[in-house]
């Protein structure tokens, strides 16, 4: 019979939900459905694409058919959007995009939204500055905004510039100045998030001719801004983490500016979702 577009989206759903109790309450259906519809693809693939002891976990094989998987929905998706006889705009639309956008840009962006695409549910997806565009590709979102893509994907719209900038606490004595030299910061030790800074910063110390080096590495801005709160270093982040920031620490201009380009895409390499393009041609 072959592959079937159930079987697809219930291994999906199976994935993002990381049960097969939650995945078949989102798709509606019982729980012993969403096994065989699993199990069926796995008949079909010729192999296991899940793990199910003490928990599910993707295969090998399951890897590659989850990527496959999620294009193949999303090309679904699309089509049927594309094909509604009212042409009216409505459905729902998933948008990854990182911790500082979700913070400091979306509060804008989601009532500019929902005021002109009052049908559309906008559905969040946070994640790293790497991930957005591998998400794009793999189905995962149907758009994103992308942190300095080069090249811009066709389409894609530049929705907001900021820069980076030092987090510091308030007694710091760096505090009082209106713009930090980038020297200054690794005398008191910089910790770095992995979470899509770190590489800003490290060709920020190159285009100084600066050596770089951290005193550590985390990954949630929420631990680095406890960590530079007990004085265990100072930081760089994008400005729009200003509003994460605790009362103790202050954000500070770089002395010599970094912006840092904003922009909402679809995917580079496959049609995109009609609400991807509808988001953007709202802003």
């Amino acid at each position: 019979m072959g592959v079937t577009l159930p079987q697809l989206r219930a291994l999906a759903t199976v994935v993002d939900r990381a049960s097969f109790t939650d995945a078949a309450a989102q798709l509606g259906i019982s729980q012993s459905a969403v096994s065989h519809a699993v199990s069926g693809l796995e008949k079909e693939v010729g192999g296991r694409v899940l793990q199910r002891d003490g928990g599910v976990t993707l295969t090998v094989l399951g890897h590659r058919v989850l990527e496959h998987a999620r294009a193949a929905l999303a090309s679904v998706a699309a089509l049927e959007s594309a094909v509604k006889q009212d042409g009216t705009i409505a459905g729902t639309v998933r948008l990854g995009a990182v911790a500082t956008v979700c913070q400091g840009l979306l509060p804008e962006l989601m009532p500019l939204w929902a005021a002109k695409l009052p049908n559309v549910d906008v559905q969040i997806y946070e994640g790293d500055d790497d991930e957005m565009p591998e998400w794009l590709e793999a189905g995962v979102v149907e758009a994103a905004i992308l942190v300095e893509p080069s090249p811009a994907p066709s389409g894609s719209k530049l929705v907001a510039t900021d820069e980076f900038a030092a987090v510091v606490r308030c007694d710091h004595p760096l505090a009082g100045l209106d713009g930090i030299p980038l020297a200054e910061l690794a005398e008191d030790g910089l910790i770095v998030s992995t979470g899509g800074c770190e590489g800003h910063v490290k060709r920020m110390h190159d285009d100084e001719g600066l050596p770089y080096a951290f005193s550590h590495r985390v990954r949630e801005m929420s631990t680095l801004f406890r960590m530079v709160e007990q004085g265990m270093g100072v930081a760089i982040v994008p400005s729009l983490g200003r509003g994460m920031l605790p009362d103790d620490l202050v954000m500070k201009p770089l002395a010599t500016p970094r912006p840092r380009r904003l922009v909402l895409s679809g995917p580079a390499s496959r049609p995109w979702h009609p609400l991807a393009q509808a988001l953007v041609d709202a802003v």
